[in-house]
């Protein structure tokens, strides 16, 4: 694939962009297989779209008001404008100068970080299959909210595929991409994201994979799994908003998920209701989980890994199988290492990150020795 930004040194995020996507895909798999032990069984690697996959923009907002620039700042703390990104969908190249245009209707003043001056640090976008979006706009505080009040029904009326919009408020001089409040403008407050019949409600904070059809592979694996070993209960930790504990709901099964996030569990439950599915949630943290005793367990942990308590929490389970699913392969090598009693059998490698070092990977492991 080639792109305008990495030709003209503008972005090199893609730092992979030069190789073939074949030889990317192939490298992925080989960096996977020497990590975990030998012996476990390796289905083929999972290719996404080389184009278009993303379903989030992340842009920094910089620049002056009345011609301001969305995408990432140099090295000087200047804005670079990505808008034509080639891993954005067209709907979502359609989107992004509607929404620089209104920066300048509302007169939403772009944070400059080397001043510290200016208001519009971000503006988030979540694209879901349907066309629908979710739009985020981070601030620095409340000043810029009546104008952005002001002007987004034009907007709206213009746009009808924005169906959430939100102001998020991070005041402080430092990396992070948003802070604790968030204010909803818009009737509704979440995204229906729809994989393989199921449709997840996204709140603006909730977590969920960047690469949409890449995640329907990562849940049907996960299902298929399942299906095998037809276990009578599931316990998923780590759930977000509910998609694998969704996705793994079956009659006479039951399936319980646990998340440290009140919204995603919120938008779990909504989900589940809508669907008649018997699948429970609750909000809290899942390292502090006393007991996992469901005859199948799921983890999804953060790039962190689970953790020397979780992972003895498992030892000590009652559980029989467990499905790991790990966004960075050296935390994953390192929590089988903990898990002595578990044994990997089958493995498989998902490319949610084309042209970068980053993949998913999904493993199945059986108990070795009854607890």
């Amino acid at each position: 694939m080639r792109c305008g930004y990495f030709d003209a040194g503008a972005c090199r995020s893609c730092t992979h962009l030069l190789t073939p996507y074949g030889d990317q895909l192939a490298a992925k798999d080989a960096h996977a297989r020497a990590a975990l032990p030998d012996g476990v069984r390796w289905l083929a690697p999972v290719a996404s779209a080389e184009g278009g996959f993303r379903n989030k923009a992340k842009m920094v907002v910089a620049g002056p008001v009345d011609d301001p620039t969305l995408g990432i700042l140099d090295t000087d703390g200047r804005g670079v404008d990505l808008r034509g990104c080639a891993l954005y969908s067209p709907a979502m190249h359609v989107l992004l100068p509607a929404l620089a245009a209104l920066v300048s209707t509302a007169r939403l003043t772009p944070y400059d970080v080397p001043t510290r001056r200016g208001e519009l640090k971000h503006v988030l976008v979540t694209e879901s299959p349907d066309g629908e979006f979710l739009v985020r706009w981070v601030l620095r505080t409340t000043e810029a909210l009546p104008r952005l009040r002001k002007h987004l029904p034009a907007f709206l009326a213009e746009h009808p595929e924005v169906v959430v919009v939100t102001a998020n408020l991070q005041p402080d001089h430092k990396a992070v991409l948003e802070g604790d409040e968030e204010v909803v403008l818009t009737e509704r407050s979440t995204l229906r994201v729809e994989v393989d019949g199921v449709g997840l409600h996204l709140g603006p904070r909730a977590f969920f994979q960047t690469n949409t059809a890449v995640a329907g592979a990562l849940y049907r694996r996960a299902r298929a799994w399942a299906d095998e070993v037809a276990p009578s209960s599931v316990l998923d930790l780590y759930c977000g908003v509910g998609g694998f504990a969704l996705h793994l709901a079956a009659p006479g099964r039951r399936v319980h998920g646990v998340e440290v996030s009140e919204q995603a569990v919120a938008s779990a439950r909504t989900t589940a209701a809508e669907l008649g599915l018997d699948v429970t949630f609750d909000a809290g943290d899942a390292t502090g989980v006393t007991g996992a005793d469901a005859e199948l367990v799921v983890v999804n942990p953060p790039r962190r890994g689970l953790g020397s308590q979780l992972c003895a929490t498992l030892e000590r389970s009652a559980a029989t199988t467990l499905v790991y699913s790990s966004c960075r392969v050296t935390s994953l090598a390192r929590d089988l290492a903990a898990l002595p009693s578990w044994v990997p059998e089958e493995a498989q490698v998902l490319d949610m990150f084309p042209h970068t070092d980053h993949y998913e990977v999904i493993v199945r492991l059986r108990r070795q020795v009854p607890q």
